[in-house]
């Protein structure tokens, strides 16, 4: 498009203009474009920097953790559990959701339940979703109701049973309730207790599965993972038309023979307890070792990979010890002493924290690992017996084994707990965790039996029932294919498969009160990000922990000038590296700051050359141009200015 000036105006403007001025003018115009579009690159390129370092996604893990839609990681625990934790919702798609009638309440668990029972101050749901204040309000419920859960009957004085020992032809209420009123159809009533389908009969009831689907205790229903189901591999598994794919995680090996995951880098070490001190033996129990002499006693053991340390806490005295397992410290280090014994310990090798129960105290209580600082995390348990972590998802479990015995988990702060077993299970003694299949194992005394749940709670199984060495069990390991405990009765350390109790091993007899058992190897400790930031955020700076706040704190936090090395910091706050942004993403910022350069180079030598290179035509003496001897109008019918930056640049100094 040209724009055209009248011929006399346009003469008239152009005579007061020196070849000189022309020059600069032309030069100042040249300059202004290029400065413009250096402008213009720079926010292009910040933005494309911005993006990159915001929009830069860590790769998801196949086995603990979900890819939403738009690319972010989430964890799979927080699949189809009835919140949208992905942004656009995908994580709630395709969940296979029981569809509950209008009269009914859809739980979190995917459990169907009466409306009639949403805020009666009972967790009928199993999940406490019906009683939640976004279904309640923030008013508590004035409403009181049986003690008995929906799966449960209450009989006439109170007591609590199984649904499904209602009209069984035994009378399992002390008043004979259970045995009244059974030719109602009980089905009609809270569904049964049932989870998803209540069949009745002409005596009595029970509750069925719909297909892919399995009946978990007398009532609740959970969708079958073939994998575990069939419990074929030690790690990675795929299910593909009617077969079973195994792998291994990249820190592991595949035996070729076996198939078994086998862990790459050095052997790893079974630690444990006893009353003659600590003492260690391969996990094949080929070799034993015996450290340098520390104080004696059987207590509960836990480790840091990273630096071979052992903390253990000798059963009695009240207090934890930090032991080197290559005997560099002569003599064992008190780290901290606290009120009543302690039954379970557990250490945070990303936060570097230490985790502890107190059954006299009834408590869950955290501290920094080196004693420095540490509170009670959570009160009010009965008997707690048992604790583990899990950091890379930042949760955290424990086991009761009061009045009414269960295992919990909760976030590393305490917040957000969740029950996760409840029934057949009587005196749990000691957690440990499959870090590669992210399943939860306990070693129940009561029971005389080890088992696993995932670490939501579902899946579970019986993996050892009693063999003769499970009578008095105290610790618990979990590495490659195998469980290890420890027996007080036949004073023995063994072990079996972690699938289903198979090739028991007496690994050691003879062992004066075995305790705490650890397995020593730094796959089990792998690396990972801080709870401070999340898939889509993650924390480029310090990850601090505050453990004096009202509630401990984990904050991402930028480094201020001046502030002191990581070292140096308060005893309340522990300073956690933050991972390092993606290697693709670096090299794109990098690529992008080294054209800058070179461009914004280039620019200033060529105006360099163009500001002081002396003229060649032009002479310092002024000129008037006339028409013809205008170097920057083109004649014509229609006359157009092909330098329109130059009139408008004299027009605006006029």
């Amino acid at each position: 498009m040209c724009w055209l000036y009248p011929t006399d105006y346009r003469q008239q403007r152009l005579r007061h203009i020196s070849a000189p001025r022309a020059l600069q003018l032309w030069r100042t115009s040249s300059m202004g474009h290029l400065g413009a579009l250096f402008l213009l690159l720079v926010p292009l390129t910040c933005c494309q920097i911005w993006g990159a370092a915001g929009h830069s996604l860590p790769s998801c893990s196949d086995q603990q953790e979900f890819r939403c839609s738009d690319g972010s990681c989430i964890s799979r625990l927080n699949v189809c559990d009835g919140h949208k934790d992905c942004e656009d919702g995908s994580d709630e798609q395709h969940c296979g959701h029981l569809s509950c009638q209008n009269d009914e309440f859809s739980c979190r668990s995917r459990r169907c339940i009466s409306i009639r029972f949403c805020c009666n101050g009972v967790d009928d749901c199993g999940d406490g979703s019906d009683e939640a204040p976004d279904v309640c309000g923030s008013s508590p419920s004035v409403q009181t109701s049986s003690k008995c859960s929906s799966s449960e009957f209450e009989c006439g004085d109170g007591e609590c049973i199984r649904q499904s020992w209602r009209c069984d032809h035994s009378q399992e209420c002390s008043d004979g309730s259970d045995e009244e009123n059974c030719d109602q159809n009980e089905c009609e009533v809270n569904n049964g207790g049932c989870s998803h389908v209540c069949v009745d009969q002409l005596m009595g009831f029970h509750c069925d599965c719909p297909d892919n689907m399995k009946l978990v205790g007398d009532s609740y229903c959970e969708e079958v993972d073939s994998c575990l189901e069939r419990d074929v591999c030690d790690q990675l598994c795929s299910h593909r038309n009617g077969s079973f794919a195994c792998d291994c995680h990249q820190d592991y090996l595949m035996d070729p023979s076996s198939g078994e995951c086998r862990a790459k880098g050095e052997e790893a070490q079974l630690v444990f307890s006893s009353s003659k001190g600590i003492r260690s033996i391969s996990i094949t129990g080929a070799e034993y070792r015996t450290p340098p002499p520390h104080l004696a006693g059987p207590g509960p053991l836990a480790a840091l990979a990273s630096n071979r340390t052992l903390y253990w806490a000798p059963g009695g005295r009240g207090a934890v010890y930090r032991v080197s397992v290559d005997g560099k410290l002569q003599d064992s280090v008190l780290v901290l002493e606290v009120a009543g014994s302690v039954s379970g310990l557990a250490v945070d090798w990303i936060h570097h924290l230490l985790y502890w129960t107190s059954v006299e105290n009834g408590s869950v209580s955290v501290g920094l690992l080196d004693g420095s600082a540490h509170r009670r995390l959570i009160t009010g348990l009965d008997e707690p017996s048992a604790v583990a972590v899990e950091p890379l998802h930042g949760l955290l479990f424990w086991a009761q084994r009061g009045g009414s015995p269960k295992i919990e988990r909760s976030r590393l702060d305490g917040g957000d707990t969740k029950t996760l077993v409840t029934s057949s299970i009587r005196h749990p003694v000691a957690l440990s965790l499959d870090m590669p299949r992210q399943l939860l194992y306990w070693v129940d005394e009561g029971t005389r039996s080890i088992s696993r749940v995932n670490l939501d709670g579902r899946q579970r199984k019986i993996v050892v029932e009693s063999n003769g060495y499970l009578d008095r069990p105290f610790g618990l390991a979990v590495f490659e294919g195998f469980v290890y405990w420890s027996e007080e009765v036949t004073r023995s350390v063994c072990r079996a498969s972690k699938h289903d109790g198979n090739n028991l091993q007496i690994l050691l007899s003879n062992v004066s009160s075995p305790g705490g058992v650890v397995v020593l190897q730094p796959v089990l400790q792998p690396d990972g990000p801080t709870v401070c930031g999340h898939s889509r955020t993650p924390c480029n700076h310090k990850c601090v922990v505050d453990l004096l706040s009202e509630s401990p704190q984990f904050s991402c936090t930028p480094p201020e000038k001046g502030q002191s090395k990581p070292e140096e910091i308060p005893s309340i706050s522990r300073t956690v590296p933050a991972p390092s942004l993606p290697d693709p993403t670096f090299a794109g910022i990098l690529s992008l700051i080294m054209f800058l350069s070179v461009l914004l180079v280039g620019v200033a030598l060529w105006w360099w050359r163009e500001e002081f290179r002396p003229s060649r035509s032009l002479t310092e003496q002024s000129f008037s141009l006339k028409e013809s001897q205008d170097p920057l109008i083109v004649q014509g019918p229609h006359t157009c200015p092909v330098k329109e930056t130059l009139l408008k640049l004299d027009l605006e100094g006029e």
